[in-house]
C-alpha cells in the first residue's frame, strides 16, 4: 500500500508544538514532503531559534509519521530562519537588526538586567545571532555582567564597533565611562545618548537585539516607543504585589504605543534553601501567572531566587554562560524559545519587499 502525502500531513498535525502552541502544518513550517516507497522525508523550518528542542521535536515527529502503515523510516531535517517582524506603524526595522526585543520592568530591583543578559545569551545558545544594548544611562550594568572592561573602537571614525562578551555583540554607555562616574544628565541628553548608542553602533547581522531598559515609564521608554522600531517587549517582575503593580504600568505603556508584549517573566519566584532544599515563596506566589491571565499575555517562565544567578552576574559570567547545561540555564533557554516563538507568530515585515515608487516627468 502506497503512502500519500495527505497521510503524512495528517500525522504531522497530531503533534502540537509547545512553543507555537499549534501543529506544524498550521504553523506553516513544513517543507518538501517526499514519499519514496516506505521512506518519508521532509524539512521543518522554524521561525525561531530552538536548537535545544530539535532532538525532542525530531523524536515526536518520527513517532507520529512512522506510525503510518507502510512507513518504515522518517527522515527529518530541522533548521531555523529568523525574519524581521512588524514594528510600530510609523517606523521601519533597522538595517542589520531583524528584531528588537525590549526588556522592561515597572520598578527597579526585580533582576531585569540579569534577565535581559541571560535571555540574550539563551537566544544565542539556541542558535541566533544576538546583541544587547544597555539603555540604562544612569546605571549601566551590562559591562560588568558580561565581564567587559575594554572601550569600543571606531574603524571609520563615525560608528562604534560593538563590544564582544560571551558571543554577544554589546553596547553600553558604561564602556565609555569609569565605574564611579555619575551621569548627571537631564532627560533630553539621556534620550539622545540612547539613540546614538543604537544607531551609531555597527551591529552585524543580528537576528535579535535585546534592549535592557531602565525601570519605569519615563523619557527613555517614550523615546524607545516613538523612535526605535521594537518588535516586542518582555516584562520582568517578581511575585511581590508592589512589583506587580508597577509591572502592570509598564505593560499598559507598551500597549498604548503599539508594541506587542510577548510575555511576562517572573523573577525570584521561589527560594530554595541551599542547606535543606526547602522551597519557600518569600516574595509571594503566582503573581506573574495571575498578571498574564488578567492581561491575556503569555507567562514565559519563572526563575528561582538562586544565589548563583547573582554571583555569576557580578563576576561577569552570567548563568547561561557559566553553566550552559545547568538548571538555571535551561530555564532561561526555555524562556528564550517561548519568547522568540511568540514573536515568530506575529506579522512579518514586508517593507523591504516593496519597491520605491518614483514619479518622473518625461
Amino acid at each position: 500500500m502506497s503512502v500519500s502525502q495527505q497521510q503524512v500531513e495528517d500525522a504531522i498535525r497530531k503533534y502540537i508544538d509547545p512553543y507555537m502552541e499549534k501543529d506544524l502544518m498550521a504553523a506553516n513550517v513544513i517543507r518538501d514532503i517526499e514519499v519514496n516507497g516506505d521512506q518519508v522525508s521532509f524539512k521543518v523550518v522554524l521561525g525561531f531559534p530552538a536548537s535545544g528542542h530539535h532532538a525532542k521535536l525530531t523524536e515526536e515527529l518520527k513517532k507520529q509519521v512512522e506510525a503510518i502503515d507502510g512507513v518504515a523510516k522518517a527522515n527529518i531535517e530541522i533548521s531555523t530562519h529568523v525574519i524581521a517582524h512588524s514594528v510600530q506603524s510609523s517606523l521601519k526595522p533597522l538595517e542589520n537588526i531583524k528584531n528588537i526585543i525590549a526588556v522592561a520592568s515597572g520598578k527597579g530591583g526585580v533582576g531585569k538586567s540579569t534577565t535581559a543578559v541571560n535571555l540574550a545569551l539563551a537566544l544565542k545558545a539556541e542558535g541566533a545571532n544576538v546583541g544587547i544594548l544597555d539603555a540604562d544611562i544612569y546605571g549601566p550594568s551590562v559591562p560588568r555582567m558580561l565581564g567587559i572592561t575594554a572601550k569600543p573602537e571606531s574603524a571609520d571614525g563615525k560608528t562604534l564597533e560593538p563590544m564582544q562578551g560571551h558571543g554577544l555583540q554589546a553596547m553600553s554607555i558604561g564602556f565609555m565611562i569609569d565605574d564611579e562616574t555619575p551621569m548627571i544628565w537631564r532627560g533630553p541628553m539621556v534620550t539622545q545618548a540612547l539613540e546614538q548608542l543604537l544607531s551609531d553602533t555597527g551591529w552585524k547581522d543580528l537576528d535579535y537585539l535585546v534592549i535592557d531598559l531602565p525601570p519605569g515609564t519615563g523619557d527613555v521608554q517614550l523615546t524607545l516607543a516613538q523612535k526605535v522600531p521594537v518588535s516586542g517587549a518582555v516584562i520582568v517582575t517578581t511575585p511581590q504585589d508592589i512589583a506587580l503593580l508597577d509591572a502592570r504600568k509598564g505593560l499598559k505603556m507598551f500597549e498604548k504605543v503599539e508594541v506587542p508584549v510577548l510575555g511576562i517573566i517572573e523573577n525570584m519566584s521561589v527560594h530554595i534553601c541551599s542547606e535543606c532544599g526547602h522551597a519557600e515563596p518569600i516574595f509571594g506566589q503566582g503573581g506573574g501567572e495571575k498578571m498574564s491571565e488578567d492581561y491575556d499575555v503569555d507567562f514565559l517562565g519563572a526563575l528561582p531566587l538562586d544565589i548563583s544567578i547573582r554571583t555569576n552576574g557580578d563576576e561577569g559570567t552570567p548563568s547561561v554562560a557559566d553553566d550552559p547545561n545547568g538548571t538555571v540555564a535551561n530555564i532561561y533557554r526555555e524562556i528564550a524559545r517561548r519568547t522568540s516563538a511568540k514573536l515568530a507568530l506575529q506579522a512579518k515585515d514586508y517593507s523591504a519587499k516593496f519597491p520605491n515608487i518614483v514619479i518622473q516627468n518625461n
